[in-house]
């Protein structure tokens, strides 16, 4: 469930309410119905979320159509509560510090693409924004990265002519 989340970008609430039929396997996408401002979109299902959720079916068997069902109404999804509860207990069993919720999930994944060099504008619709400022919010860059950067100046050549002639 946690990986869904980031591998897809998808907010709780989408995450809770996926059904097996918004797998794309074939397309390697992951339809998204009604989600914020009730809107359907598509993300990116990638080959080893796919394997995962394979194996998540054949183990779980969830019979009413959701794909993550509640567990003490098998007929209705998970709960948005119960999915932050789960991410939660996770956090506490890894032993990572609290920084935000399962949200932080959804950053992680439009930082990552933003690392992977994938254009902004195909992060936004991902992630279902109609305006880029919306995603720009979500693109967080690791100090790890800045520390690499090398400076512009060494970047470029400033004056070929001012180079001492051999």
């Amino acid at each position: 469930m946690l990986m869904t989340t980031y591998a897809a970008g998808l907010r709780v609430g989408e995450l809770c309410c996926l059904r097996s039929e918004h797998i794309l396997s074939e397309r390697g996408q992951i339809r998204v119905e009604q989600g914020k401002g009730r809107r359907d979109r598509y993300t990116v299902l990638s080959p080893r979320l796919l394997e995962q959720l394979r194996t998540y079916w054949r183990v779980y068997r969830p019979g009413s159509g959701w794909l993550f069902p509640s567990t003490f109404w098998p007929e209705r999804h998970l709960t948005n509560d119960a999915a932050m509860r789960v991410f939660d207990r996770a956090v506490i069993l890894a032993g990572l510090p609290h920084n935000g919720g399962i949200h932080s999930l959804r950053h992680s994944f439009a930082t990552h693409l933003l690392e992977a060099n994938v254009p902004l504008p195909v992060i936004q619709r991902l992630l279902g924004h109609s305006n880029l400022a919306t995603t720009s919010r979500y693109l967080h860059v690791r100090r790890e990265i800045i520390a690499e950067l090398k400076g512009l100046l060494e970047a470029i050549d400033l004056n070929p002519l001012m180079k001492p002639s051999a």
